[in-house]
């Protein structure tokens, strides 16, 4: 006979009213546990009333819990978000790794309202026992199904860096890092930057010591003690999206020195074959860049900083060879690529530092005659380029900066600025590496006025106005390619083209195989 409403509440009563004396009232505490089997009504009633008198009959533990889960999975959603609000008071004594395993399985709800009920309840149990409960989430995240993984790794990483310091106690958080890195074993370049984000924001590892753990951690993703298969887009991209994660953690006490030696070993020989979801080279030179001023001890210096010369011969072209009347040859003129030699200059002049003697005791004489050369040409380019840039956006403030084509002029001027202040540092005799610029795409610093500074739209981070912790570098299609006009100092500095960057991807096979699929609750 099916339960009725009326047969809940008299069930109610008893118990209510037997106060001390409730494991007396077995058979009433029954009642509301079938009431799951009811109508609508019936089930909402149960909802509500198989919590509030669980932890008086433990003996029925399971079969209350098993109810309570009936009504998690109802058809109606009404009934479904009154049980979830319900569960974590089931999350007593070693109830709570069931209760936090199922609450995680249940984030793979569409219905919103249902899901901002699922992770109220998860913060819920997060304040009575944060170990027991990121024991359920990571049991899902490593066994789970992959909606349910992806939404808990989600999960971890939004809401983790809001719990105090009373619940994220350092226990908690060692826990956190601990299990991590197991997940990390086996994590999609998505995944990777979710859980890094996490790590990162964990109070223990806001140290020295905690921010080279993390280095370490990257390393062991990045790969950096094997040899780097330039076909396999997901490698490269691996090896792209783990540079970035390793470089905010970069600083004069955390060393990016393994990063740059592998980059000047593997990717700056095999630039033009690199296979990889973004196949501009400045992406991979701009990371180079940005590294090279966080390098310690290295013990490959000086073939390193060849290899850093080399490829910037490359991009410096000599000038065009003159024609037999005096004139130039209007069919070779070389294509200055700014962008890709502001990042070589400057990866080498911070290198350089450590090694000043480079060019005059390590180069031969020819060749350094030969860089000189095409040092010189590049330069009276530069200037050229320079004062068309700065009559272009001259006058110009405010909504006028503001249109693509005068933001990328600020930018293509910051490039030559930069690279024009390292070319005259090479000048000197001896070389100089003391001058300091920021890289064009880098938020303009308030001492430099020899550039109008970007609109404050291109300081902005991944995601606009958000501030992420992982991930402070300066939006990677912000900063547009700049292709100074074609012909030998052409006047025409509106006429260049640009090409906009593509962001990284999260790649599975990149990063892991298939997964073992997960048990239902």
């Amino acid at each position: 006979m099916a339960v009725t409403i009326e047969d809940l509440y008299r069930s109610y009563g008893v118990l209510a009213d037997a106060k001390d004396d409730l494991s007396q009232h077995k058979d009433a505490y029954q009642v509301i546990l079938d009431g799951v089997k009811g109508g609508p009504k019936e089930k909402r009633l149960a909802a509500q009333f198989i919590p509030k008198f669980f932890s008086s009959f433990p003996e029925l533990a399971d079969s209350a819990i098993n109810a309570q889960l009936d009504l998690c999975e109802d058809e109606d959603v009404s009934i479904r978000r009154q049980a979830i609000k319900e569960l974590p008071r089931f999350a007593t004594g070693e109830n709570i790794l069931r209760v936090a395993d199922i609450l995680t399985q249940l984030l793979q709800t569409d219905d919103t309202a249902e899901f901002n009920q699922v992770t109220g309840s998860l913060i819920a149990i997060f304040k009575m026992d944060a170990k027991g409960t990121l024991g359920g989430l990571f049991s899902q995240i490593l066994q789970g199904e992959d909606i349910v993984r992806e939404r808990a790794i989600k999960f971890l990483s939004t809401k983790l860096k809001t719990l105090t310091e009373e619940v994220m106690t350092k226990e908690v958080e060692d826990y956190v890092f601990a299990e991590t890195k197991k997940v990390l074993e086996d994590v999609t370049g998505e995944e990777f930057v979710l859980l890094m984000r996490v790590v990162s924001n964990l109070r223990v590892l806001q140290t020295v010591n905690g921010r080279q753990q993390l280095v370490e951690l990257v390393v062991e993703q990045a790969f950096l003690e094997q040899v780097l298969n330039t076909a396999d887009p997901d490698l490269v991209d691996r090896l792209l999206q783990c540079t970035r994660q390793a470089l905010p953690l970069f600083s004069k006490n955390v060393h990016s020195t393994r990063f740059i030696t592998y980059f000047c070993e593997h990717v700056l020989p095999n630039l033009s074959a690199l296979t990889s979801p973004v196949p501009e080279l400045d992406i991979q030179l701009e990371l180079l860049a940005e590294m090279s001023p966080y390098c310690g001890d290295m013990d490959k210096l000086e073939p390193n900083l060849s290899m850093l010369f080399t490829k910037l011969v490359e991009f410096m072209p000599l000038p065009p060879d003159e024609a037999e009347n005096g004139e130039n040859s209007a069919m070779e003129e070389p294509k200055l690529q700014f962008s890709y030699v502001e990042c070589l200059l400057f990866g080498f002049h911070q290198l350089g530092k450590k090694l000043p003697d480079f060019l005059i005791e390590k180069v031969d004489a020819e060749s350094l005659k030969d860089f000189k050369i095409r040092l010189q040409y590049f330069a009276r380019g530069l200037q050229v380029y320079i004062r068309q840039l700065r009559v272009a956006l001259q006058g110009k403030t405010g909504d006028a900066l503001k249109t693509d084509e005068n933001k990328m002029k600020v930018v293509a001027l910051k490039i030559t600025n930069n690279i024009n202040v390292l070319i005259k540092d090479l000048f000197h005799n001896p070389p100089s590496f003391k001058s300091s610029v920021t890289l064009s795409w880098k938020p303009v610093q308030k001492s430099e006025a020899a550039a109008p500074k970007r609109p404050s739209g291109e300081e902005l981070g991944p995601g606009g106005s958000t501030k992420k912790q992982i991930s402070p570098l300066p939006r990677r299609d912000a900063r547009q390619i700049y292709n100074p006009p074609s012909g030998k100092y052409s006047a025409t500095i509106g006429n260049f083209t640009n090409e906009q960057r593509g962001g990284f991807r999260g790649r599975g096979r990149g990063f892991r195989g298939n997964r073992s699929r997960g048990r239902p609750y």
